[in-house]
Formats: structure tokens, sequence, C-alpha cells
């Protein structure tokens, strides 16, 4: 499982699981409960650069970036790492 923590949103950190390139897991702590919740299970088996592709440079409200938008960049960390 890896964490990652984030900036400019409610919620504090992300931990998720990837396996052959798919999204296994996803946990948010904080924010908004059923909006991540949901998040969570749609990108649940879903391919990584596609996951990156959707939730790339989404904002929420007057910000410039979003729990989904940072979830983008804890899986773009991910591949530097393994890279």
């Amino acid at each position: 499982m890896y964490s990652y923590q984030t900036t400019g949103v409610c919620a504090k950190e992300i931990y998720f699981s990837v396996e052959n390139n798919k999204i296994k897991e996803v946990q948010f702590l904080g924010g908004c409960s059923g909006n991540l919740q949901g998040i969570s299970k749609l990108v649940q088996g879903m391919d990584v650069d596609e996951a990156i592709n959707r939730l790339s440079g989404i904002p929420c409200g007057n910000k410039n970036t979003s729990c989904p938008d940072q979830f983008s960049k804890a899986l773009l960390a991910l591949k530097e790492q393994l890279v």
C-alpha cells in the first residue's frame, strides 16, 4: 500500500495499491466521504494511465486542484518512483 500527502484539498492523505498497472484499492483520509468512496469504487480495476488522464486537472470550487486531481498526482509520483 502506498501513501500520498495531499496539498490544497480537504483530504489529508491517500492510501492506494497498484498491481500490474491496475488500481486495486484507494482510501482517502478526510474529505467528502461519500464522493471519495464513489471515486475509489470507480477507479478500482482501472489502468493507472487511464486514471491519470481522466482525473488530472479537475478543480474543486475556486481551487486549482481537487481530491481526484491529487490522486492523479499520487499515481504520477508512483510511476516516477518505479522508473
